[in-house]
C-alpha cells in the first residue's frame, strides 16, 4: 500500500489546534505528517513542526496559496521550518531556486489548478504532459497529484500521471473512502493525503476520536483484499 500522510487540515487549511490534535495521535504508527501554508501564523507552525519531527516523524508543507508572491513566502518558510517535503504549489521554477542545495523534497502541482480549496482542471494529456516537464526538471522530486479534486475520469488521471512522472507521485485532496484508497494504491501512487475526512470522522464510525480515524486508515494498508 502507498503511505499515509496526515494532514492536520480542514478545507485546505491548517486546523486552529493542530497541535493537539497531533497529540492526540502521536501514538499512532505514522511516518508521515503534514499541515498547509495557510491556517495558522509562523509560530505556531514552527511548534507543530518541532513537535512532529521530535517523535521521528517527516514533516510535510502544502502549499495551497494562489499568488505566486504567497507561494514563494511559503516557500522560504518551509526552509525555515526545516520541512522534509515541500508540496504543492505551481511555480516550480521560483521555488527550485529558493530551495536548491537544501535537503527539502519537492513535490509540486501537476496541470491547471486553480481556486482554494484548490481544484484541478485541464485534459488527461495536458496534465500528464506537466507531469512530464515537471518530473524532468532539476529539483523536483516527485508530484502533488490533486486526484479527486479533478472534474474528468480520476482512472485515467492518475494512471496517465503515474506513468508520466518519472518518479514518485502523491494523491491529494478530497480521499474519503477505504475504496478509494486501495484504487489509488492499485494505480501505483507512493503516498496519499487524508485530512478533511478525518476530521468529519469518515473512516470509524464506532469511534469518533481521531486516533481512532487515523488507526482506521493505517489499518487499510494492512488488511487482505476482498
Amino acid at each position: 500500500m502507498p503511505e499515509f500522510i496526515l494532514m492536520l487540515t480542514y478545507n485546505d487549511a491548517t486546523v486552529e489546534d493542530a497541535l493537539d490534535v497531533y497529540r492526540d495521535v502521536r501514538d499512532a504508527d505514522l511516518r508521515y505528517v503534514g499541515f498547509k501554508d495557510v491556517g495558522l501564523p509562523f509560530d505556531r507552525l514552527r511548534a507543530l513542526a518541532d513537535a512532529i519531527h521530535a517523535d521521528g516523524r517527516r514533516v510535510m508543507l502544502e502549499v495551497v496559496s494562489e499568488s505566486r508572491e504567497d507561494e514563494l513566502r511559503s516557500a522560504w518558510a518551509g526552509l525555515d521550518l526545516h520541512v522534509d517535503y515541500l508540496m504543492g504549489g505551481t511555480h516550480p521554477d521560483d521555488v527550485t531556486r529558493i530551495i536548491a542545495g537544501s535537503p527539502v523534497r519537492y513535490f509540486p502541482f501537476p496541470g491547471k489548478v486553480i481556486g482554494h480549496p484548490s481544484l484541478l482542471r485541464g485534459t488527461v494529456p495536458e496534465i500528464a504532459e506537466s507531469a512530464r516537464r515537471l518530473g524532468a526538471t532539476p529539483g523536483v522530486h516527485g508530484l502533488d497529484l490533486l486526484a479527486y479534486r479533478y472534474d474528468g475520469d480520476v482512472d485515467t488521471l492518475v494512471a496517465a500521471v503515474v506513468a508520466a512522472a518519472g518518479g514518485p507521485v502523491v494523491a491529494a485532496g478530497s480521499i474519503s473512502t477505504e475504496a478509494q484508497i486501495r484504487r489509488l494504491a492499485a494505480l501505483g501512487v507512493w503516498g496519499f493525503t487524508v485530512g478533511t475526512a478525518i476530521f468529519e470522522r469518515r473512516f470509524a464510525a464506532h469511534d469518533t476520536s481521531f486516533k481512532a480515524q487515523v488507526d482506521a486508515v493505517l489499518r487499510i494498508g494492512t488488511a487482505p483484499e476482498n
